[in-house]
Order: C-alpha cells, then sequence, then structure tokens
C-alpha cells in the first residue's frame, strides 16, 4: 500500500494537506509528493515553520518569496517554496500566502509541513502552533511509536512540559498508550487550531510490540470517536 491509498486520498481532487506532530512529518511528505508526481500530478511542497533544504533531486522547481510570474509548472513535478534559506533550513510563508496559492489551482496537491517538533518523535503544541492554513483540506497528525517507554522530558519531547500537562503526567513519567491518546484527543492537543480531515500516523512501527501498542491506541481513539488512524513505517512502506 501506498500512502495516498493510506490516507484516501482522492486524487481527482484538488488538496492541501498539512503535517503536524513529529515522528517523521517531512519523510512522509517528500515520499507522499514522488507517489503523487507518479500519478502525473502538479505537486507543490512548503512550509509555515521551517525545514531542510531539500536537496536537488527532491524537487524540480524552486523558489524564495512568491512563485514565478504566470508560473505553470508541468505534470509529473515538484515545486518548492519557501520565504528565505537561513543555514541549513528553509524558512516558510505565512499560511494566508497558501491559502492564495491554493486558490489559483496551479497546483494538483500542495503538502505543507505547519509545525516544529525539533527532531523529536513526539511533540505538544505550544500556544503559537501549529500553524495551519485555514484552507486545509486534510490535516495528518504524525506520532512516532518510538516515543512509548521514553521518559517525558525534553531529550525525547518537544515542548515536554505542555505534554506533561495534557496527559497529567509529571515530568520524567513514562510515555505509554494514554499519553498518546490524551495528546490527541486533548484541544490543545496535536489538532488544535486545524483543519479538514483529521487523520493520525502512528509512524516508526517497525516490530510486532510497536504495532501491538499501536493497535491498542487505534481502538481506544476509534470507540472515543477519532476514526482516522494508520499505524505505518513509512520509511519501509508498510501500514497496518
Amino acid at each position: 500500500m501506498l500512502i495516498y491509498e493510506a490516507i484516501e486520498l482522492n486524487i481527482d481532487e484538488k488538496e492541501m494537506i498539512s503535517f503536524v506532530g513529529g515522528g517523521g512529518k517531512t519523510t512522509t511528505i517528500f515520499q507522499l509528493a514522488k507517489e503523487l508526481i507518479f500519478l502525473g500530478k502538479k505537486v507543490l511542497i512548503s512550509t509555515t515553520t521551517k525545514i531542510g533544504v531539500p536537496l536537488k533531486d527532491q524537487y524540480d522547481y524552486f523558489f524564495l518569496k512568491d512563485l514565478k510570474h504566470n508560473f505553470n509548472p508541468q505534470n509529473s513535478t515538484i515545486t518548492i517554496l519557501g520565504e528565505e534559506i537561513k543555514g541549513k533550513k528553509l524558512i516558510g510563508i505565512s499560511p494566508e500566502r497558501l491559502d492564495e496559492i491554493f486558490t489559483r489551482n496551479i497546483f494538483d496537491i500542495i503538502l505543507i509541513e505547519a509545525d516544529g517538533a525539533n527532531k523529536k518523535t513526539i511533540k505538544a503544541p505550544a500556544s503559537h502552533e501549529p500553524v495551519v492554513p485555514i484552507s486545509s483540506t486534510k490535516t495528518i497528525g504524525v506520532i512516532g511509536l518510538d516515543s512509548l517507554g521514553k521518559s517525558i522530558d525534553k531529550n525525547n519531547v518537544h515542548r515536554a512540559e505542555i505534554l506533561s500537562a495534557i496527559s497529567e503526567k509529571a515530568l520524567l513519567d513514562i510515555i505509554d498508550e494514554e499519553t498518546i491518546i490524551k495528546l490527541v484527543l486533548d484541544k490543545n492537543g496535536l489538532f488544535k487550531n486545524t483543519y479538514g480531515n483529521k487523520i493520525l500516523l502512528l509512524n516508526k512501527a517497525d516490530d510486532e510490540i510497536k504495532i501491538l501498542r499501536g493497535t491498542k491506541i487505534k481502538k481506544v481513539l476509534k470507540d472515543n470517536g477519532f476514526k482516522d488512524v494508520i499505524i505505518s513505517n513509512i520509511k519501509k512502506k508498510e501500514f497496518f
């Protein structure tokens, strides 16, 4: 199965998909983009925060500040858009500009990294996070199942104090299934200030124990009305 199939993406409709959380957002975005250009789609990848500057073999067009006037990408291409490059990071553009680009119908699919995680596999959002364009048709929240069994501290969690408050656990307590469930369901949790259909990607399911624990999380979330949960190992293109 491919990512676009797992998230039940209607490839005949225009979509703006925002990614929040941790646990492999950037990898998921670029892998999904590759799948879509194989289907002949025009894909834009951008960010409202910042990402590592993409490698030259990861895109066909690259723009800073704005798209070229009257830009019309060819089919089966990836376009990158950011505000500026600082060091090794591509700095993002405003969500309002991405909303405006979406209305132009230049691209079939727009993929947005809308949240920073400081390379952590799990995060809780601060008051100003995430930064999701209101035109987003889907928001995919990503959590790495490799966070299970780790302690709630700054070495393992981005915004550890906030995750502690949301999960009602003390700092240095162990992350378990309940921690992730509360992070997903809380109004100030993973999907705070997001738009469109919400999909949870429980990523890094790289052994049977993680798959079983992910399945337990998925069942509890579904029992609480959160229906769209995918257990995955994106790097190996596996879905459970």
